[in-house]
């Protein structure tokens, strides 16, 4: 008989998958002071990525570090951004979530919208305050621009949030060799036609 079953579960729930921590920010959860958890790993490869060394890192910081960090911080922050990376591929991340929400803290998720039977859960449950969705480019690019076919569960995603009461708001890098002044007007056509309720932000590389 296993008497350590409670003590490796903890130990694998709290594993290394966060390659950094930004401690304060103003500017990545809308209206908040908050800090920004970089998990490692991702499922796309962006050709105009900037977080190469996240994406194909491995996670350097555990989650017990994480919560003493929190813990130092709870007068000082509203809320902590998810990001990467992508972090719904972690599978403990409900378990991430649920702890810092009981420690009072707003949680927003940055995702590029690969894995919508996480979000809808993790909205299904209100552990999610925020999310800031990516859409990387309409089908016709999609698969040059981030190397994958992922374009369906972007659009999954899109619709399970459009259904949510979770705000939300679709951003979009913007690479002038990549995409062209009519593939952004593709891209605003197609939410519109999705009668997207996001804020849609579009960031300049």
């Amino acid at each position: 008989m296993n008497t350590n079953k409670d003590y490796i579960s903890l130990k694998e729930k709290t594993a290394r998958a966060i390659y950094s921590v930004t401690p304060f920010t103003l500017l990545d959860y809308p209206n908040n002071t908050a800090c920004i958890l970089w998990f490692a790993g991702c499922n796309m490869r962006c050709v105009y990525c900037y977080n190469p060394d996240i994406v194909l890192g491995k996670g350097k910081i555990d989650f017990n570090e994480v919560i003493h960090f929190l813990q130092k911080r709870k007068n000082l922050l509203d809320g902590v951004v998810f990001s990467g990376g992508e972090c719904t591929l972690h599978k403990n991340l409900e378990f991430y979530l649920t702890e810092i929400k009981h420690m009072g803290f707003a949680v927003k998720i940055d995702t590029n919208g690969s894995s919508p039977k996480v979000i809808e859960k993790l909205v299904h449950k209100k552990l999610i305050d925020y999310i800031a969705l990516d859409f990387k480019s309409t089908n016709y690019k999609f698969e040059k621009i981030t190397q994958s076919r992922l374009f369906n569960c972007f659009e999954e995603t899109l619709r399970i949030l459009n259904n949510a009461a979770t705000p939300f708001e679709i951003r979009t890098t913007i690479h002038s060799d990549l995409l062209l002044e009519k593939d952004l007007q593709n891209m605003i056509n197609y939410l519109e036609r999705s009668s997207t309720k996001a804020h849609t932000l579009f960031s300049n590389l």
